[in-house]
C-alpha cells in the first residue's frame, strides 16, 4: 500500500518555537499543520513564514470553520495553505463554501473534521458528495483526556469506502501508528508524541519508520 502521509500538529503559540519544530522534523513530515490555537493566535503571518521556508511541504490550517465558509477560508488559501479544515457540524452550506474557496484558489483541498459529529457516516457521505477531498477522524484533546480514542471511528469511515483520504488524529504515537496504517488512514496526524518529546527529530523519525514498515 502507499505510505500514509505524516502530519505534524504545530500547536505551540510561539512562532520561533513552531518554526524550530518544523525545521527539526521536516525530513520525516509531509504536512505541517498550524493547529487551531496557533492559527487563532498568530494568524496568517505564521502561515506565510512556513510557506516561505518550506515550499515543498503541504501546509494545513486547522481553522475548524463553523460559519462563513468561503469568506473565512479564502484568504488562507491565497496566503499559501494547501488544506483548510471545516467542522462537519457546521452543515452542508458552510462545507460547500470552503470547497468553493478551495476551487477558486488553485484547486486546494478541504478537510471536513468529524469532531463531535453525531452521525459520522452520514456526514462523511455528504462531504464526499459535496467534493471534499479529506475526512478527518478526530478525537479532541478533551475527549482524549476522558479516555477516548479515534480507532473505532476510523474503522467506521474506512468501511464506507468513499474514495476519500482519511486523516486520523487523537493521541497517535509510535506504538499505535501501525494500527492506523492498517485500518486505512491516508494521513496520520501526530502532535504531542513529537512536539512533547525530548528529541522531536528522533520521535518524528521513529514514527516515520513505523509507518513505512506498516505500509510495506
Amino acid at each position: 500500500m502507499a505510505r500514509p502521509l505524516i502530519q505534524l500538529a504545530l500547536d505551540t503559540l510561539d512562532v520561533e518555537t513552531t518554526l524550530g519544530l518544523a525545521r527539526a522534523t521536516a525530513d520525516y513530515v509531509d504536512i505541517f499543520e498550524i493547529g487551531t490555537p496557533s492559527i487563532k493566535y498568530n494568524g496568517a503571518g505564521l502561515l506565510k513564514k512556513l510557506r516561505a521556508e518550506f515550499p515543498k511541504h503541504k501546509i494545513l490550517v486547522d481553522l475548524k470553520t463553523m460559519d462563513a465558509g468561503a469568506y473565512e477560508a479564502a484568504p488562507f488559501y491565497a496566503d499559501g495553505a494547501d488544506i483548510a479544515t471545516v467542522l462537519g457540524v457546521s452543515g452542508e452550506a458552510t462545507i460547500a463554501g470552503v470547497i468553493k474557496a478551495a476551487k477558486e484558489n488553485g484547486s486546494k483541498q478541504v478537510q471536513v473534521d468529524l469532531i463531535n459529529v453525531p452521525d459520522k457516516a452520514g456526514c462523511a457521505k455528504v462531504s464526499a458528495a459535496a467534493g471534499a477531498q479529506i475526512i478527518g477522524v478526530h478525537t479532541g484533546l478533551d475527549a482524549q483526556a476522558a479516555g477516548q480514542t479515534p480507532f473505532a471511528d476510523l474503522q467506521l469511515v474506512a468501511d464506507l469506502k468513499l474514495g476519500l483520504t482519511i486523516s486520523v488524529a487523537g493521541g497517535i504515537k509510535a506504538s499505535t501508528a501501525a494500527q492506523v496504517v492498517k485500518a486505512g488512514a491516508g494521513i496520520i496526524v501526530v502532535g504531542a508524541a513529537i512536539y512533547g518529546a525530548a528529541d522531536p527529530k528522533a520521535a518524528a523519525k521513529e514514527i516515520y519508520d513505523v509507518v513505512v514498515a506498516a505500509a510495506a
